[in-house]
């Protein structure tokens, strides 16, 4: 039998998700790879998977997309792993530099710099090693596993979970279970059940997980800065912010490419 070809994001927040799909047997019937969020977003574009957990802001892109899982990595406040890290107040830098992982998180950077903080400083392409950089002048958007050993560096960090829900009043979908044409309705059944196990499951995958190198509540993260639901307020939020980023992109337009939002 042929396997369903499918990469997620390789950021400790996707765990109980992966660990759902090896503890229900459903990896017996997926090619899984894991990749950094850019890298995931380019093969679902490049049609090298069936589906994949990709930055919300490749959506737009996408010729046929569809959300095909209940589950999300998204967050009701603060998230903890994406930040802005400075040694100013962020309406003191000339500069910002910009992760190269994942353009969601660079998106709504350029929303809540515009739309919130209503200052406009130089944004920057990070590339591998950009965080050494940070400092002075120069503030940096830092997502993923860095940030929880970068922490305690910088006395000002921004979670942009927590000021996008200031801003907005919602939530936010980082990254989602989407396919761009291929669609098999019994698998997102199995996908979604496999899913649900692995966050029941939390308290077990954590007696597996190794030690972190630093002091990281684990099961806060997975719990309370980590929303996985995708639920009706996430929607409604992912709306939004593929609206503007849209907008932002195409002034003048008014709706983002179609996309099978489940109700």
């Amino acid at each position: 039998m042929k396997k369903i070809k499918a990469t997620a994001v390789n950021y400790l927040n996707t765990k109980p998700l992966l660990y759902g799909i090896l503890k229900s047997g459903l990896n017996e019937l997926i090619e899984l790879q894991t990749d950094i969020p850019s890298e995931c977003a380019r093969k679902l574009k490049a049609g090298e998977v069936d589906f994949a957990l990709v930055p919300v802001a490749v959506i737009p892109e996408l010729t046929t997309p569809a959300i095909i899982s209940d589950y999300c990595i998204g967050t009701v406040g603060a998230v903890k792993t994406v930040v802005i890290f400075s040694e100013k107040p962020l309406h003191e830098v000339d500069e910002i530099y910009l992760d190269y992982q994942s353009r969601t998180s660079v998106e709504l950077t350029k929303i809540l710099l515009k739309n919130y903080w209503k200052i406009a400083p130089k944004l920057i392409a990070g590339s591998p090693g950009f965080e050494t950089e940070i400092g002075g002048n120069k503030a940096g958007l830092v997502i993923g596993d860095r940030v929880i050993r970068m922490g305690s560096k910088f006395p000002f960090v921004y979670d942009l979970g927590e000021i996008w829900l200031q801003y907005s009043g919602l939530p936010f979908v980082f990254a989602a279970w989407v396919s761009n044409g291929w669609r098999d309705a019994a698998f997102e059944i199995k996908l979604n059940e496999a899913f649900a196990l692995g966050i029941r499951e939390i308290p077990n995958m954590l007696h597996l997980m190794p030690d972190m190198a630093v002091d990281f509540d684990l099961k806060t993260y997975f719990t309370k800065n980590i929303s996985y639901e995708f639920d009706r307020d996430k929607k409604t939020a992912l709306s939004k912010f593929l609206q503007q980023i849209t907008t932002e992109k195409q002034p003048g337009s008014e709706h983002v490419a179609p996309i099978n939002i489940p109700a």
